[in-house]
């Protein structure tokens, strides 16, 4: 089957892959061969499922997905599955993300769940130390994996489901549509390292150090950064996050959509910062999303 990209109606930058039902259905049998269970004690299970996928598209759904994740003008593609009718549950979505993973590289160990991917809710009531869980605070724009040893190329969320959710849309802001990003990337304190570190739910003992900025192979500026994480060592460092906190919130340039259930965003985590907006309260709000982030294998 042929693939067909499109442009997102925000942003021309962010791709959209659909993936139809007559497709699908071409991976409900060989995806029943391997529970979640066995995708989680054995890897190598989820390289061959990942090769079902690419199999029905003849290989160009791998080369397709490097090809936008990699390029610096582009960085993010949102895979949309044709997924109304019930047989595509929440363990085909899982087995779906699990493929698109495993078709650029490497998941990362996510400390969080001891697994290779983390499911999580978000609620009316919430009692967590992370702001991922805070249903009526805007997640304000971030990169994953700023507080872990691990490289991390790339990240997915998939929204698996969602009920009685109003608000809540997808802010991604690409780094080069960034309006302070020569003023802040080429600030000095932006270059030094900073202490990261994180809440007791994510399971990590220990900090590291490393700058916000550093550019890439070809020069050009990269960030890690998230707002809860950093331990500014002084004044200098402490205000520098302030103004660079502000001048991300305040760009005009953040591309904000909802995101369907069952689809995924798939982006490069060192140019493409995400976060979510508020959602309107409902005592009934209810959002399960799954995320994976890893590196790229080649």
């Amino acid at each position: 089957m042929s693939i067909n990209i499109l442009d997102h109606e925000k942003s021309k930058r962010v791709k959209i892959v659909n993936l139809k039902e007559q497709d699908l259905d071409k991976l409900i049998f060989p995806f029943k061969k391997h529970s979640i269970t066995s995708l989680e004690y054995k890897p190598f299970s989820r390289f061959t499922i990942a090769k079902t996928l690419d199999d029905c598209f003849k290989g160009e759904l791998s080369k397709k997905l490097n090809k936008i994740l990699k390029d610096r003008n582009s960085g993010t593609v949102i895979v949309q599955p044709e997924i109304k009718d019930k047989k595509f549950d929440k363990e085909f979505l899982v087995k779906l993300s699990t493929c698109l993973a495993y078709l650029v590289g490497l998941p990362n160990f996510d400390s969080m769940t001891g697994k290779y991917y983390a499911r999580f809710e978000v609620k009316h009531t919430d009692s967590s130390d992370s702001y991922l869980r805070k249903a009526y605070s805007n997640l304000d724009l971030h990169t994953d994996g700023t507080y872990v040893k691990e490289k991390t190329d790339w990240l997915i969320m998939t929204k698996m489901e969602e009920t009685n959710v109003s608000g809540g849309e997808s802010v991604i802001l690409h780094l080069d549509d960034w309006e302070y990003l020569d003023e802040l990337s080429k600030d000095p304190v932006g270059r030094e390292n900073f202490v990261w570190s994180s809440p007791k739910s994510k399971n990590v003992d220990y900090k590291v150090e490393h700058p916000v900025f550093k550019d890439d192979t070809n020069g050009k500026p990269i960030i890690s950064y998230i707002d809860q994480f950093p331990e500014p060592k002084n004044m200098k460092q402490g205000l520098y996050l302030q103004k660079l906190s502000d001048a991300l919130e305040e760009s005009k340039n953040k591309v904000i959509f909802p995101l369907t259930v069952g689809s995924t965003i798939f982006s490069n985590n060192y140019f493409w910062l995400h976060g979510r907006k508020a959602f309107k309260k409902h005592s009934g709000l209810s959002r399960e999303l799954l995320r994976i982030r890893g590196v790229f294998s080649h």
